[in-house]
């Protein structure tokens, strides 16, 4: 039967074909909410920043936004308060070090390592956190969570009190970012979220005994908003 097809140009509907497959691929992983999808091939992501939580070390990606209420405003004048008990406080540097740790306690807590979560939270946040990652290790089920973005960072509140330990500041964030979250059954079947690109609202509290040495800013609760 050779020639059967005359001159009718098979390979030119073969690679037609294809390149939709792929099209429809691409549209999938860049997040088309249209239920689970097979899972890509992980983008490569920037390394962790390293070093104390919430010192103002590691740089912001160029796409973060960064908000902080004016001086006039009257969260504004509790973050002059701040900068007066606490040396060297800068509310940008801050929330470099808040975009810093959002990247590491998400990746922890879906990683369900324990030793950064120590490090990053206060003792009861840890409790919380750690009885999570229990239960899901119970369960055994695994989390992913991948940061795709994070479009801004912004202070919302802040508060100061006398504790027995001396003078402490309490400072809500918000953090607006896009990420891929899902939740896998022991049988690597997806269970809760989408394989696709979702924003998420994070109000995020910061705790810190002002000017003790060796006191550093610690995630105190956090919640979705």
């Amino acid at each position: 039967m050779e020639g059967s097809f005359g001159h009718f140009p098979v390979d030119i509907v073969v690679f037609a074909l294809i390149a939709a497959f792929l099209a429809l691929r691409l549209r999938s992983v860049l997040g088309k909410k249209v239920g689970f999808q097979t899972t890509p091939a992980p983008h490569p992501t920037a390394p962790e920043p390293a070093g104390p939580v919430i010192e103002g070390r590691a740089e912001p990606t160029p796409a973060t936004r960064f908000d902080i209420p004016g001086p006039n405003t009257r969260v504004g004048a509790m973050l002059g308060e701040v900068s007066k008990a606490e040396r060297g406080f800068v509310p940008q540097q801050f929330l470099t070090g808040v975009e810093g740790a959002f990247r590491q306690v998400v990746a922890a807590y879906a990683s369900g390592n324990r030793a950064t979560l120590k490090e990053r939270l206060t003792p009861d946040a840890f409790a919380a956190f750690d009885a999570a990652v229990t239960a899901r290790e119970t369960a055994k089920e695994t989390q992913k969570s991948e940061i795709r973005a994070i479009d801004s960072v912004a202070i919302e509140d802040v508060r100061l009190m006398d504790t027995p330990a001396g003078k402490a500041a309490t400072i809500d964030v918000r953090i607006v970012s896009d990420q891929i979250s899902l939740v896998f059954d022991a049988n690597g079947k997806p269970i809760t979220g989408m394989d696709a690109v979702t924003e998420f609202s994070d109000l995020w509290t910061f705790e810190k005994l002002l000017g003790v040495a060796g006191s550093s800013w610690r995630l105190a609760a956090a919640r979705s908003a």
